[in-house]
């Protein structure tokens, strides 16, 4: 009987549907032995598409809100700031489970086309707000309706092997950070562009009417050139045939002594995972951290000197954000996975936490600094900074798609994309509150002006790395399999 099941099983591992996308799909994989780049290409396109608006907007959302005259005093633009920057999240939180959903069912290339066509529709409106209102509106319909973030990393552990799943996951969060720190590049070189290169742009001219108009236009324009090519050349994962597309997955579940019922139980007791769900909860509190960061960073250099700022301008911003953004490239795509393989998910993400409170709370101490000096070590913090971020949220992502079997990979990722998002939707506001509030404070006795801000990041960032240890972790490969 056994030796019966060995020599039915490669038959069944072989058998491909014509006219199926996904069969193709693991056709494709089966007889190909190198990683194909042009499927790494397209998850590079389609992520940076999703990402390059998301924070994009930083460098210059203290200037368009107060172009928007509601604030009634200068220190109140950090806070109306943080709920532009919140909006684009809160929308995404309440739709990221639903998109999940559509991609399980119709396929994960319809939802992440819809999604990049969502960026160059609403992102391009929000570069063209007149008012407070107009700004978040199109931000939040920017979130609710780009579910593509969630669906893609599934999609990166189904176009390749197992054996390079690692690498499709390490390009997406390549592409992710990549996108999450070139994006504010691109808004601090572009936005004003009659101010800042008035040779090119003239004055009383469509670009002084909508002066932050110009960098959602390129990210737009970069979004549609992805969406005609995915439209065109990206293949499709999902199978669309009613038998089971896993029959070796199948075979694997009786061959050690379980069957379909229990693997139907383990779909609908993903939140029962703990592993994954752990996994998640830590997550999102990272998240939490690093887009209150990013919102922070942005704020606090634009701000005056007497406010506790760097009193830098948006190109100088832009600056800081494109060589981080280099680095992050080299880093994640070169020496990573090197790390990694040498340390564990678990313990880098642990190290890398603790490493990182000393260099934030050295940030308010930087406004000390000018010149040449304060240049240096702001470049250097933040590549420091970004790296870390970019090492944590990397290594998170390796413990969630292996807390869960292939098959429920498209509904936890969407779980994480949804927690993700909520937090984040806090993370903007309060963190722009909070620097509202701390430049009111800049005499304060105890931690004045812009110390308590970088202190409440730390507070976030050190919860997030209390609870990558036991007992609260764990990790799949620890427990005992079901």
């Amino acid at each position: 009987m056994e030796e019966e099941r060995l020599q039915t099983s490669p038959l069944l591992k072989k058998k491909y549907h014509e006219n199926c996308p996904g069969c193709k799909v693991d056709q494709a994989k089966e007889n190909k032995k190198d990683v194909s780049f042009i499927n790494l290409s397209f998850i590079w396109l389609a992520v940076l598409s999703g990402t390059l608006p998301v924070a994009s907007l930083f460098p210059f959302v203290y200037f368009m809100v107060k172009d928007f005259n509601i604030a009634e005093t200068e220190e109140d633009i950090s806070t109306y700031a943080g709920y532009v920057g919140s909006s684009m999240m809160f929308g995404r939180a309440l739709t990221s489970i639903l998109w999940g959903m559509i991609s399980d069912r119709y396929g994960r290339k319809p939802v992440i086309i819809i999604g990049i066509i969502t960026v160059v529709i609403f992102n391009t409106l929000f570069g063209l707000s007149t008012s407070f209102w107009m700004a978040i509106s199109m931000r939040f319909l920017l979130g609710s309706l780009n579910g593509l973030l969630g669906p893609i990393k599934a999609y990166a552990t189904e176009i390749f092997r197992e054996e390079d799943q690692a690498l499709g996951l390490s390009t997406v969060v390549a592409a992710w950070g990549v996108g999450l720190v070139i994006g504010p590049a691109l808004g601090g070189y572009l936005a004003q562009p009659v101010l800042k290169y008035p040779n090119v742009f003239p004055a009383d001219s469509f670009w002084d009417r909508f002066p932050y108009f110009l960098p959602c236009f390129i990210i737009s324009a970069f979004a549609f050139a992805s969406a005609i090519a995915c439209i065109i050349w990206l293949p499709e994962t999902l199978h669309n045939h009613n038998e089971s597309s896993n029959s070796a997955e199948v075979l694997e579940i009786e061959s050690c002594g379980t069957d379909k019922d229990k693997m139907m139980q383990k779909n609908k007791s993903i939140f029962q995972n703990w592993p994954l769900m752990s996994s998640i909860i830590v997550y999102c509190v990272f998240s939490l951290h690093d887009v209150a960061y990013q919102e922070v960073f942005s704020l606090w250099a634009l701000s005056p000197t007497r406010l506790g700022g760097l009193n830098f301008t948006s190109d100088d911003v832009g600056i800081v954000l494109a060589i981080s953004g280099v680095a992050i490239t080299i880093y994640q795509l070169s020496l990573y996975r090197l790390v990694q393989k040498a340390c564990g998910p678990v313990t880098l993400v642990q190290i890398t936490g603790v490493l990182s409170i000393p260099l934030l709370q050295c940030y308010p101490l930087m406004a000390m600094l000018s010149g040449f000096t304060l240049q240096l070590v702001i470049n250097v913090a933040s590549i420091l900074k970004n790296v870390m971020i970019e090492t944590i949220a990397t290594s998170l992502f390796l413990l969630q798609n292996k807390a869960v079997e292939q098959h429920q990979r498209g509904t936890a990722n969407s779980i994480a994309m949804t927690g993700m998002s909520a937090f984040k939707t806090i993370g903007p506001a309060s963190a722009g509150a909070l620097l509202s509030w701390s430049q009111k404070h800049v005499n304060g006795s105890f931690l004045p002006g812009t110390h308590i801000v970088f202190l409440a990041l730390n507070v976030v960032e050190g919860l997030g790395i209390l609870l990558m240890f036991k007992p609260f972790l764990s990790v799949k490969n620890e427990t005992p399999s079901e």
